[in-house]
């Protein structure tokens, strides 16, 4: 039986001294891989790259550029230690300094001169301490996730039995709900006017598959006849609106959000803004936000999808139908949203559905879990970084290209091997634009210029593809540079870098 390979954890040891950061290397490299910074820029910037390999840092307080306090400031600031501990290693003892070292998040403090056993030992207890809430946040995840998957799917099944009264396919209220939560994100960073958050946007999503439950109510003849209906025909047919909202009504806990949007949803998503929807008139404002979203996502399904008495239109039709009224009146802000949202809700209506709805339940049991402060990230995400980081090594590394990774927090250059080997720089740069040696291959103008191109860009619309000049062994050649921005998954989300890639351009002879 072959044995199974003991975790090694990995520890950043940070102190100017290196006689310092050898006698703590001899004490722990049989049992760590240990990683060394001479200062505390070194040290945020291998935070930066390797926050969540670094299982413990062990932090001098007394260091050129930036000291153990300023290390702990950033480390605050980009919440850092809250899944990294850090044990406080000097010869200041003082009470003030041991406090403030405390206050700003220190797991532990150890005085000079090192005592081995002490050190081995409060080392081997913050790591383990660590591992084991790690591990209650995974066992956490995992029933929350389960938990999302089963109301998810009790969900898809009421709604599904519509559908099959319908003779439709369940598509239908998997594609609602898909549109509903893009149309909401998209409403939820143009205005705070419905106050939206993911976890509003989440329940009206759900809430969005029942809207027509109602139909359950309607007979079979009439709403599968394939022709149009007669007046009194639409007359029972429009009757579906009030039977979902009375189903609804009947429902126990109606205190419950979801319950609220279901009603609203069933009642009015046959609204429209002018007033002229039913079953109440409604206008403008008056509509609730659920329900408006609801309508318009319905309305686009509709034209996109075939029935027995149409072919299905091409997303292009459909948005030139609803965009010239032909399909009803809208909010304006909503056909803006539904607009600069085409391209994603085009790709998210071809995907698969089953993996959409198995994604959902993993964003929203992530989102629960951020909810517990005391939980740090699951061993389980943390093996997938892991992977995904040396599979970016690899074709990193295999590349000729110049490629580059920009973080903005704190404000980070990593380069790509053959771009190190090309551009004479280190692999890690602090603060590119204040640093004299990119500024004299790049140019600060330009790097201003690229600067504000990707920080205009929007989490739809990311890439910037841009030309220009650039010093390569002592002469000026003209590249093209393509970067992609990131950004966060915060509900309003923020810029945070870009990756991209410089191509060297062929120089046309005169």
């Amino acid at each position: 039986m072959v044995p199974i390979r003991e975790q090694r954890y990995t520890i950043l040891v940070a102190d100017d001294s290196e006689m310092n950061r050898s006698i703590l290397r001899s004490m722990l490299e049989e049992s760590y891989d240990i990683v060394e910074a001479e200062d505390g820029l070194q040290a945020v910037a291998i935070l930066q790259q390797m926050e969540q390999e670094i299982a413990l840092v062990l932090l001098d307080l007394v260091m050129p550029n930036m000291d153990g306090f300023d290390v702990l400031s950033a480390m605050n600031k980009y919440n850092w230690i809250d899944s990294v501990p850090v044990i406080m290693i000097s010869a200041e003892s003082t009470h003030d300094f041991i406090e403030r070292a405390y206050n700003m998040g220190v797991t532990d403090y150890i005085s000079r001169p090192f005592d081995m056993m002490v050190v081995r030992r409060r080392v081997i207890n913050t790591i383990m301490l660590y591992a084991k809430q790690r591990r209650l946040a995974g066992m956490v995840n995992d029933q929350i996730y389960q938990r999302e998957k089963v109301n998810n799917l009790m969900i898809s099944i009421l709604s599904h039995i519509v559908e099959f009264r319908n003779e439709e396919s369940g598509l239908h209220v998997m594609h609602i709900q898909t549109m509903t939560e893009i149309l909401l994100k998209s409403l939820m960073r143009k205005t705070d006017r419905y106050n939206l958050d993911r976890e509003t946007i989440n329940l009206i999503g759900n809430a969005s598959t029942l809207h027509d439950v109602g139909k359950i109510g309607i007979p079979t003849e009439i709403l599968n006849k394939p022709g149009r209906f007669t007046p009194e025909e639409f007359a029972i047919m429009k009757q579906h609106s009030q039977m979902g909202a009375d189903m609804m009504k009947s429902v126990p806990d109606q205190e419950e959000p979801l319950v609220k949007y279901a009603y609203e949803i069933c009642r009015w998503h046959h609204e429209r803004y002018d007033g002229r929807g039913y079953p109440d008139g409604l206008k403008g404002e008056d509509i609730p936000i659920s329900a408006q979203v609801v309508a318009l996502a319905d309305v686009y399904d509709a034209l996109t999808s075939p029935r027995v008495y149409k072919p299905a239109h091409p997303h292009e039709k459909a948005l030139s139908m609803i965009l010239n009224g032909e399909c009803g009146a809208f909010q304006p802000l909503l056909l803006e949203c539904l607009v600069e949202s085409s391209d994603i809700i085009q790709r998210e209506m071809a995907e698969d559905t089953t993996a959409r709805s198995d994604q959902r339940a993993a964003e929203n049991a992530m989102m629960e879990l951020s909810q517990y402060e005391e939980l740090s990230t699951t061993d389980r995400t943390l093996r997938v970084l892991e992977q995904e980081r040396t599979l970016h090594r690899f074709f990193t590394e295999l590349s000729s290209d110049i490629l580059f990774e920009y973080a903005s927090a704190p404000p980070v250059l990593t380069l790509s091997p053959s771009g190190v080997q090309q551009l004479g720089l280190e692999a890690t740069t602090l603060d590119p634009y204040h640093d004299k040696r990119v500024q004299e291959l790049v140019g600060l103008d330009l790097l201003t210029e690229l600067s504000q191109l990707l920080r205009n860009t929007t989490p739809e619309s990311p890439v910037v593809e841009f030309h220009c000049a650039i010093l390569l062994n002592g002469r000026t050649v003209p590249v093209h540079i393509i970067s992609r921005s990131m950004w966060s998954a915060d509900e309003s989300p923020q810029y945070t870098g870009a990756i991209g890639k410089v191509e060297l351009e062929k120089e046309v002879s005169q």
